[in-house]
């Protein structure tokens, strides 16, 4: 096994083992060594891979967004609205998860990602700082009372919801 996919395997036991304690105990209440100890990996490990405990939920939400991102090409025509309802179809293929961020309280990683991707950078102008971060922080709040309702919309309702706005 060379580096590369020792790394992989390294993380994928840590990134396993940390979702299966979550769904006993809230994330504060989790050691590093619980987690190293369920993956059967040391210490050193974690730490090489992970800066903490939140880092592996951000990588995993990243990891699968970017897996879900490439078994559904876009086409020329996908609209802005088609890419928001695309992230409704991501979350509903990838509930339990997300359940599981929310039964925890922690379903706030999910907007430390959408603002990572949509939310202002430090060379937007004003203005444009500004409706990044309306955009961004909308689409969290659409997804955030989503959830709270109970995921009634399929992904494809919700984008039609979303092109019949009229903001």
């Amino acid at each position: 096994m060379d580096n590369v996919e020792k790394t992989s395997y390294v993380k994928k036991q840590i990134t396993s083992a940390l979702l299966k304690l979550l769904k006993e105990k809230e994330l504060k209440d989790i050691s590093i060594s619980e987690i190293t100890t369920a993956a059967q990996v040391s210490r050193i490990s974690f730490y090489r891979n992970f800066d903490d405990k939140d880092t592996i939920i951000k990588e995993y939400m990243s990891l699968t967004l970017n897996e879900w991102n490439k078994k559904y090409p876009k086409n020329s025509e996908h609209t802005d609205d088609d890419i928001l309802g695309d992230i409704f179809a991501y979350i509903t293929e990838y509930k339990d998860f997300y359940l599981l961020l929310r039964d925890r309280g922690i379903f706030y990683f999910l907007k430390d990602i959408i603002m990572d991707a949509l939310g202002p950078k430090a060379g937007y102008p004003n203005f444009g700082a500004y409706t990044a971060a309306f955009i961004a922080n909308g689409i969290y709040g659409w997804i955030e009372e989503w959830f709270l309702r109970g995921m009634q919309e399929s992904g494809e309702e919700m984008t039609k919801l979303l092109k019949n706005r009229n903001l």
